[in-house]
């Protein structure tokens, strides 16, 4: 029996650790096989600390953070992390990289999917690649995409928080455990050290959110204790048979 799945969006290299590194360790805990898409490795926009030390080689600058994106996945113990390098500031997807992508999905089959915000002024790259999930999902639905091959079902779409919640309009309906596996992500978050000013602000927001957790899950009532948590916001609706 194959084992259950899941997707992970990552706009640039690091995003998919500051963002929800908590919900790739805990799945793979609980027997899922998480696959990482890092559709660009952040060179250009996300590693000023490398060109500010001179690090003014391109390909230098994306083997670093190639190789920091692959500790912290490992760190975090996740099944596989694929590089598609379609560059950033701007992220551009060409028609081969779209199928590519929808390849990977009709593959994995994943249960579930996480991307970031749909809307995101300060970094278009990030609503970009959301944009481009949904184009590609809806694709790798198709029967007529490639007759023959396994077509995908629906997964949810989990959106994961970005860096100015407020600015944004991404509202959490989700909001995920994540202090047993925090070990993991505090230590997969130190992996990114072009980024350095960021580990101690996104332990902040899983406090932050812990807190969420807590008061939604019973509150002073006898709510479930939770010291790191992290928040998401479901795309398509949940069908449940009990609520």
């Amino acid at each position: 029996m194959n084992k259950p799945s899941a997707l992970v969006f990552s706009a640039h290299a690091a995003d998919f650790v500051w963002r929800c590194g908590g919900a790739i360790a805990l799945h793979q805990t609980r027997g899922y096989e998480v696959t990482i898409i890092c559709l660009s490795y952040g060179e250009r926009g996300e590693s000023a600390k490398l060109w500010k030390k001179g690090k003014t080689a391109l390909a230098e600058v994306k083997s670093i953070r190639k190789s920091e994106a692959e500790k912290a996945a490992s760190e975090l113990g996740a099944h596989d992390i694929i590089f598609m390098d379609l560059g950033d500031y701007p992220l551009e997807a060409n028609k081969k990289s779209k199928y590519k992508i929808v390849e990977i999905l009709r593959e994995v089959q994943p249960g579930f999917i996480l991307s970031h915000s749909k809307y995101d002024p300060y970094n278009t790259d990030h609503m970009y690649t959301t944009e481009l999930v949904l184009e590609t999902r809806m694709i790798a639905q198709a029967w007529g995409h490639n007759p023959g091959e396994k077509i995908l079902g629906a997964p949810q779409l989990y959106l994961f928080e970005p860096h100015q919640t407020e600015q944004m309009g991404w509202v959490p309906n989700v909001f995920l455990d994540v202090t047993e596996v925090w070990d993991k992500k505090r230590k997969a978050i130190e992996c990114m050290e072009g980024q350095v000013h960021l580990w101690n602000y996104y332990t902040n927001v899983a406090e932050n959110r812990a807190n969420h957790f807590r008061r939604n899950s019973g509150g002073q009532a006898g709510g479930r204790e939770a010291k790191y948590a992290e928040g998401f916001q479901a795309v398509f609706p949940r069908c449940v048979d009990e609520l």
